[in-house]
């Protein structure tokens, strides 16, 4: 009997004795934060008031990234993307374990573990997510509202952020148009990160003063933006502030995502293989499906390499590979599908073969062409792995991007049969076409426009940075992927007249150059697809996404 009063005393005893800390604790942060925001209750305001301040056209705006801008308050997603597209597979898997720990430990301590498992071991030249595949996620995260507040002001803008720098500067700096970037400091040895960030920052005060000078920065307060949750009293930044509104949640969940057409700097390249945001929920389909993915992404290829055509598109429809195929309308719609593509022959009968130009999204472009019309077409490439070559059910020809060469290759390529060329030179993933080279309109006056589009939901079937004989094994990896493709009308150019067959369109010109017929067949594409018409180039896109001209040379 005793021991039982003993034991059920001591933990009376404990159990008050921590109650009452617990109690202290609480009164007495509750007094200190009372005091302080009592002390500077004219300092803080809340965000709905910032959308009526006017006089902001020349005042600098300091804001927080994770709490002012974007509109999730989860920072998993895009460590999972440093982890998979930078570390691999099996890193990525690592952090998706670590998971549930990370919900029990402080929001400081979760941080640590999570720029641990995924910066450890890399190597800090060739880091190239927080530029190449960070700001598409990132932007897709950016509330309207917040976006409106920090652009508000005419003057500088400075994005002080909780994560690794490299992780937000590119996003910060070349999408939002910030002047100034705060993150977080990680520590590099012999050129690899180890996994640690710097308990202190670098000293921004003095940077922000060579920004805006010192006499400036010291008359001139600042306009701080933030979040509840966030400690500013200690701030080097927002303790500098004049003036500081705060976001609440409540606030972030009536938010918008920004419209594309609202954002700065249009977002036309990106690389990485995931195309969903990788929450947790994401991540763990990702990863179980990865091995029926695996099964079913190897028979498909194997499908479309050995079986003939008729056969083949039957199974991949039934494996869940969708195709939809639009043919011009003036085409005769009682033909068969083969009888309906004689309708572009001209009369008499051609001495030489169609020439086929596509838009690029994937390597599978010739291909869809090919499988749509049952018919053997050649394909030029510019840059294609060997082992697609090897592994092309139908033939295709490099170029060497030696102007007279490839034109007298695809000439007598031409004299043997149809050609199918992408004279963008290399895929683009957003609803952009990027510069036609003009070599395809010098080969032939006739040529057949075909618009193309791609959707996946898993992971993208291009890369830039990565090794590109996977590319067709990552497209047939999605569940559920989906290949459109439309036949335009005939364009015929010559004698400087450029029309569409079988239309009342048509353009003259007293001096037709190859460039304005590249460029008007760039146009009926895009006009066709929806998609916006550009001037970049290939080089363009490699010194984005990779810091190189791409793989490609001259070699004469």
């Amino acid at each position: 009997m005793f021991p039982e009063v003993f034991f059920m005393s001591l933990a009376f005893f404990l159990y008050r004795l921590v109650l009452g800390k617990l109690r202290t604790a609480r009164v007495l942060h509750r007094s200190g934060s009372n005091v302080v925001a009592h002390a500077n209750f004219s300092k803080y305001q809340r965000s709905h008031s910032l959308a009526r301040r006017q006089g902001l056209h020349d005042q600098t705006i300091v804001f927080d990234v994770e709490g002012a801008l974007l509109r999730s308050c989860s920072l998993f997603p895009y460590f999972m993307l440093v982890a998979f597209e930078a570390g691999g597979l099996m890193r990525a898997l690592l952090l998706l374990m670590t998971y549930p720990f990370l919900g029990f430990s402080g929001a400081e301590l979760g941080l640590e573990v999570m720029v641990l498992v995924c910066f450890f071991g890399l190597k800090k030249e060739s880091f190239r997510v927080g530029s190449a595949v960070l700001p598409k996620f990132l932007l897709k995260d950016v509330g309207l509202e917040g976006f409106e507040m920090v652009k508000k002001s005419g003057g500088k803008r400075v994005g002080v952020s909780g994560l690794p720098q490299v992780m937000v500067e590119s996003f910060l700096r070349d999408y939002m148009e910030v002047d100034m970037v705060v993150g977080r400091e990680l520590k590099v040895v012999c050129g690899y990160y180890v996994g640690l960030m710097e308990r202190k920052r670098r000293s921004v005060v003095d940077e922000l003063e060579e920004m805006l000078g010192k006499e400036t920065s010291s008359q001139c307060g600042l306009i701080g933006i933030s979040s509840y949750k966030k400690s500013l009293q200690h701030d080097p930044l927002f303790s500098r502030c004049k003036e500081l509104y705060l976001v609440s949640k409540s606030d972030k969940r009536s938010w918008h995502h920004l419209p594309r057409e609202n954002y700065p700097k249009p977002l036309i390249f990106h690389d990485g293989r995931l195309a969903l945001k990788p929450t947790p929920i994401s991540a763990l389909a990702i990863f179980m499906w990865l091995p029926f993915g695996l099964c079913l992404s190897l028979l498909r290829a194997i499908i479309g390499i050995f079986l003939p055509f008729t056969l083949s598109i039957a199974l991949l429809a039934f494996s869940g590979l969708h195709f939809t195929v639009s043919l011009p309308t003036t085409l005769d719609n009682t033909n068969t599908n083969n009888n309906n593509i004689d309708n572009y022959q001209t009369k008499p009968k051609r001495t030489k073969g169609l020439l086929y130009v596509c838009n690029h999204r994937t390597l599978l472009d010739p291909l869809c062409l090919s499988f749509t019309l049952k018919r053997n077409f050649t394909a030029v490439t510019y840059s294609l792995s060997r082992v697609s070559e090897i592994l092309s059910p139908i033939k295709t020809v490099r170029l060497t991007r030696n102007r007279d060469k490839d034109a007298a290759t695809m000439g007598e390529l031409l004299q043997r049969g149809d050609l199918v060329i992408c004279p963008e030179g290399t895929t683009c993933r957003e609803p952009y076409l990027l510069r036609f080279s003009p070599l395809f309109s010098e080969m032939s006056d006739q040529v057949v426009p075909v618009a193309l589009d791609v959707h996946v939901g898993m992971f993208h079937g291009t890369t830039a940075g990565g090794l590109k004989c996977f590319d067709p094994l990552f497209f047939f990896l999605n569940p559920n992927p989906s290949y459109s493709l439309r036949l335009l009308e005939k364009v015929v150019v010559s004698s400087g007249v450029w029309n569409n067959c079988d239309s009342n369109e048509c353009h003259e010109s007293e001096k037709t150059t190859r460039f304005d017929k590249a460029n008007y067949v760039q146009e009926v594409i895009g006009k066709a697809l929806g998609f916006e018409c550009t001037r970049l180039t290939r080089k363009d896109k490699y010194l984005i996404l990779a810091g190189n001209e791409g793989i490609a040379s001259n070699r004469n």
